[in-house]
Formats: C-alpha cells, structure tokens, sequence
C-alpha cells in the first residue's frame, strides 16, 4: 500500500489514527452496505476499532506520564486532522482533547491553521497559544497530536526549559527516542517503549497514593 504514489509510506506511520471528512465516512459506509447485504467484512471492522484504540491508548499513556489528570495544565501541538489542512471534521486532536477536558485538565493549544475551525467546536473551553513555545510556557507537558512539519523541527532544549515538567507524549512519532533523550525530556510515543529514567512526577505519585490508601482505610 505504501507503495500507491497517491497515499505513500508517509501515511502508513503508528499514531493516533486517522480521522477527516472522506476516510471515516467511506469506512462507515462499506460498513453499512456488508450489513445490508449479510456480508461479515470483518476487515474493516477490524479498521475501525483499531482507529478508535488508538485514541484510547494514547489516552492511557497521558495517564500513564502525569499519573493524575485533574487540573494538569497540557500543551498541545495540533487540531486538524492531518498537516496542511485547516480541517477539523473527526479530528482525533478534537476527541482527545475532549477526552482530557472531561477528566478535568487544563488545555493550551496551538495549530498553524485549524484555531478558527476548532474554536467552532471548542469554543473557550481551551486556550488558543500564536505559537508551540507559548503553548508549552507552564505546562505540565507537551501532547504532539497533528504531523505538521514544524512540529517535528522544535527547539527541543528551549521546550524542556519552559515546561513545568520534562514530559512529551507524541501521537504521531515525530521524534527518535534518541533525540529526546539527547535533550533530557520524557518521552512517550506510539507503538514504542517510554522514554523515562527518574520520573519528574515520582513524588507526586508517592503522596498521590499515600492518599489513596488514606482513603480506603477511612
């Protein structure tokens, strides 16, 4: 499939999954029509729940990094559904980013070119930073969700130092583990193993499960 000229092995990378205006909508009707027609197209079943998986484990990995989520402050990088669009339609930044509100964090956001389309669905609930180093000026970390070309090209050694903590969770693998650990970040990708020694987060994972066991001896 990599080798089609018209998709390429550029789309074929581990990430958050795909979403836009024509992919989701062609899957769900070939999906349609087998079950009009009692056709078991278990293969594109299969397509769809591993889309939607992946939203859930990148969810898990946040989780994971930060341990608690309540009025964790998230800088994210990316809101359209792929680069060079401003197209925020089954965006997976849009549904992750929903995801995180509800479990109570605190979100900055920047994208070169989907902000307008995402305040329409977003509306105030998150911040809306002019570029990536003001997003993640105070954030607890940095959640790379779109594979916009500047992403991949930040001054990584400048990102740590505004960042509460050292932590990236990358979506879509813009970065090698080497690179990240090169500029002393945290690093947690798609489809790899963590990049982390001595957790930033340690002791508030300590006093967060001493309160736990507090709790349930009460």
């Amino acid at each position: 499939m990599g080798s089609d000229a018209r998709i390429g092995a550029r789309f074929l990378r581990a990430g958050i999954g795909y979403g836009g205006s024509c992919f989701p909508k062609d899957v769900a009707a070939f999906r349609a029509v087998a079950r009009e027609y009692g056709c078991q197209f278990s293969l594109l079943d299969e397509v769809h729940r591993i889309n939607e998986e992946q939203r859930r484990r990148f969810l898990k990995k946040v989780r994971s990094a930060l341990w608690t989520l309540k009025n964790k402050r998230l800088a994210v990088l990316g809101l359209a559904f792929k680069d060079g669009t401003d197209d925020v339609r089954e965006s997976p930044a849009i549904q992750i980013i929903q995801a995180l509100l509800k479990e109570g964090c605190e979100i900055t956001a920047y994208d070169p070119a989907a902000a307008d389309k995402a305040r329409g669905i977003l509306g105030d609930a998150i911040a809306y930073a002019p570029d990536p180093y003001t997003a993640a000026k105070g954030a607890d970390a940095l959640l790379i969700l779109t594979e916009w070309k500047e992403f991949a090209a930040l001054d990584l050694a400048h990102l740590k130092k505004l960042l509460n903590y050292p932590i990236v969770l990358d979506g879509r693998n813009l970065y090698s583990r080497e690179q990240m650990a090169n500029a002393g970040l945290y690093y947690y990708s798609m489809g790899r193993a963590p990049l982390e020694l001595s957790h930033p987060l340690s002791g508030e994972r300590r006093v967060t499960e001493q309160k736990s066991r507090v709790a349930e001896q009460e």
